[in-house]
């Protein structure tokens, strides 16, 4: 009898372990550099890629699967990924194939069960080359090395693609709503003179925090700020703050940049923490570190004050977290909770365009007065102008301000000394004026 029971267990205990695994949905988010294949599944599955040549292919093969729903296709602006098609394999196995358009290196992954998601299958899709930053609408190069230059502000809109942040009363999505504020704000930017914003997240697709950090000193950012809307199971809770690096997160940051120095190829001030040695690399670590947090605390507290005009703070100073997309030692790094999309009245705010104007307004308030005060050395803000008069030339002006002839002449692109009485030029204000 016993051994008849035991052999009902085994058998039960066999049909649980080859149970079928069922994908149940497909998502895909096409990032500029990257695509995100996501797979819904019933549980973790055992599979294999490989990558064929001829056409270029990603294929997939899943022990013990099916899909029982035709796949989703990307759209056509996916970089990277063409079709997906799928077909049983060995009777009980499922192949998904990726058809590409073009050479990629992939990456997989299962993530386990979250609020918003059960199991899942991840495939990701990127380049083998980097994405080229500098584009003819988004950063022109400079042409002369001491031409002044705008200020360039990295707005990055949170979250995004399989990471949607906080749901707010009606359904709506952190990531979709901190967008179109992101958006607002470029706008916002862009008509200032003397200031230029790049986006850091420009469509709704999933961006590691790290990878956004790098983003912004790609594009030599000045100033990084992240945008979000809060959220607390209070539906009560209500108003926007803003967050710096706190000096405990800023140490942990400085210990693991420190750590990883021998293979370290980034910048820190402009200067490579590679061949120095411990005692050094960490001086320079800590003065820009501390350099940009101070900086980063001023800029915070006038955008906090410029949102006090435009609705009721949660917090009315400003708030130090370890949040890791702050912790870039060497570009000035601001977090702004907008509002709180838990709160019925602030998600209807936050999903009114009049009311994300308004907020853009109010934080450009806080920018511009940072910038004017302390332009970085070598931009627009940081120049003065000066019309010139009968009588003046080249080297009497430079002697005026109190700099070389040549430095003048550079900083305005001149080929020489000649000027006209009525041009202006602009004269680079140091960092001591």
């Amino acid at each position: 009898m016993r051994l008849i029971l035991l052999n009902i267990f085994v058998f039960l205990s066999s049909s649980v372990l080859a149970e079928t695994v069922t994908i149940d949905n497909v998502r895909v988010w096409a990032a500029p550099d990257s695509t995100r294949v996501v797979f819904d599944v019933s549980g973790p599955v055992e599979h294999e890629l490989s990558l064929l040549t001829a056409p270029y292919r990603t294929v997939i093969d899943l022990k013990q699967a099916s899909m029982p729903k035709k796949p989703v296709q990307p759209g056509s602006e996916d970089k990277y990924l063409q079709a997906i098609r799928s077909a049983a394999r060995n009777k009980d196995d499922l192949r998904i194939v990726l058809d590409l358009k073009k050479f990629v290196q992939y990456k997989t992954f299962q993530l386990k069960p979250n609020k918003q998601y059960g199991h899942r299958l991840v495939v990701d899709l990127y380049g083998a080359d980097a994405e080229e930053i500098k584009t003819n609408s988004e950063q022109e190069e400079v042409t002369a090395a001491n031409r002044p230059r705008d200020v360039i502000i990295a707005i990055d809109a949170g979250h995004g693609g399989e990471d949607p942040g906080a749901k707010g009363p009606s359904g709506v999505y952190e990531k979709n709503v901190v967008l179109k504020i992101s958006q607002q704000l470029v706008d916002v930017i862009n008509k200032e003179h003397g200031m230029r914003a790049v986006m850091i997240r420009k469509g709704d697709y999933y961006m590691s925090l790290r990878k956004r950090i790098n983003k912004a000193r790609e594009y030599k950012a000045d100033l990084f700020m992240s945008v979000h809307a809060d959220a607390f199971r209070d539906p009560k809770v209500h108003g926007s703050s803003v967050y710096v690096l706190s000096k405990r997160g800023a140490s942990s940051e400085a210990a693991k940049w420190l750590a990883e120095s021998e293979n370290a190829s980034d910048l820190i001030g402009g200067v490579s923490l590679d061949n120095k040695d411990d005692v050094l690399a960490s001086v320079l670590l800590d003065l820009s570190q501390t350099a940009s947090l101070e900086a980063s605390i001023d800029i915070a507290d006038r955008v906090l004050r410029g949102l006090k005009s435009v609705g009721k703070v949660h917090k009315r100073t400003v708030q130090s977290a370890g949040f890791a997309v702050l912790k870039s030692p060497d570009i000035p790094s601001i977090l702004i909770e907008t509002a709180f999309i838990s709160n019925p009245q602030e998600e209807r705010k936050l999903l009114s365009k009049d009311h994300r104007v308004n907020m853009a307004n109010a934080i450009m308030v806080g920018l511009r007065g940072y910038f004017r005060d302390f332009a970085p050395e070598g931009t627009l803000l940081a120049s003065r102008k000066h019309i010139i008069g009968r009588g003046e030339t080249l080297s009497t002006i430079a002697q005026h301000y109190q700099i070389s002839t040549d430095t003048l002449r550079r900083h305005n692109d001149l080929k020489g000394d000649l000027v006209r009485v009525g041009q202006t030029i602009s004269i680079p204000r140091s960092s001591g004026t």
